[in-house]
């Protein structure tokens, strides 16, 4: 079975990146104080994945938190492939990006709601149940898979244009 995963507040991109690739995974309001981050993760039977070297010193830390020491989403990426074994193309693009629901396939009359110019792409069209956001295979995606599909093969050379993406 996958990890879930908790990413805190620095960890963002990270988090929106673990979705990409399928994995469940909350990410923490800038708001949520360290105990309130462990509980969740407690109570969800979650991995806590932060930089914050003083979320490891709480009592409820040991193994329940994982420390990344890397500064960029490709390090942070690599460091997290090291440790946990992350498969980048576990499930892909089968959870929403904003709110982690599992994506749920629609009906064919949703394509219109879709741009006109995405409609040649064909594909699956899913929606968000909770969200109600759509998403369908379009040049976005690709790129997206292909940085998955370097991050799985540990090919993880950074380049200026893809760490600015998402």
């Amino acid at each position: 079975m996958a990890s879930m995963f908790l990413c805190d507040h620095m960890l963002i991109r990270l988090g929106r990146w673990l979705r990409a690739a399928g994995y469940d995974t909350a990410i923490a309001s800038g708001a949520a104080s360290d105990r309130a981050l462990l509980a969740q993760a407690v109570a969800e039977n979650r991995l806590v994945v932060t930089r914050d070297r003083k979320l490891g010193e709480f009592r409820e830390a040991p193994g329940r938190v994982l420390l990344l020491r890397a500064g960029t989403i490709e390090a942070c990426a690599a460091e997290l492939t090291e440790r946990r074994a992350i498969d980048w193309l576990y499930r892909p693009f089968t959870r929403c990006l904003d709110c982690n629901m599992p994506l749920l396939p629609v009906s064919p009359e949703l394509w219109q709601s879709v741009p006109e110019t995405s409609r040649a792409t064909g594909g699956d069209l899913r929606c968000c149940p909770q969200c109600r956001k759509l998403y369908w295979p379009g040049g976005h995606v690709r790129r997206m898979r292909h940085r998955l599909e370097r991050w799985r093969n540990s090919d993880f050379v950074e380049t200026i244009d893809e760490t600015r993406q998402m």
